[in-house]
């Protein structure tokens, strides 16, 4: 097999070492960061597994949440780190907050940690109110 690189470069006659033979080609395809909130409620209308992860304080959460979303606060996702890989081995975890800024910060630092299904939720909850529950009261 010649790599697929080479041969845009005018090589394919010689046989050149490839990233996909040292390391194997990679077939899960990479999620985006954000995820609008239409587009979650498409995949769970279609039966998407997906875990909805919380991660404002408990303080918003008393004033609104999503229905089947888990609280996990963004201070104790670190502590938290080895459940959350587990419920990405079983289905894409969505990420969200009030306005989408700090579930994005949370997604990056998961995908550090090597956790590549998680998304953040772009907008938070607000834009969930907005778009997708208006029953979802706005704060």
């Amino acid at each position: 097999m010649f790599c697929r690189i080479s041969r845009r470069h005018g090589h394919s006659r010689f046989r050149r070492a490839c990233i996909c033979d040292i390391l194997g080609c990679v077939s899960e395809t990479i999620l985006p960061f954000e995820i609008s909130p239409q587009e979650v409620q498409s995949r769970i209308d279609a039966g998407e597994p997906l875990v909805l992860i919380d991660i404002r304080e408990p303080n918003e959460f008393a004033i609104t949440r999503i229905e089947g979303a888990t609280l996990i606060p963004m201070r104790s996702v670190p502590e938290t780190l080895q459940e959350l890989e587990a419920k990405a081995d079983e289905s894409t975890l969505i990420v969200f907050c009030h306005h989408g800024v700090r579930s994005l910060n949370v997604v990056n630092w998961l995908r550090n940690q090597g956790v590549a299904r998680c998304q953040s939720m772009a907008g938070g909850i607000d834009a969930w109110s907005i778009v997708v529950d208006p029953t979802v009261p706005r704060y």
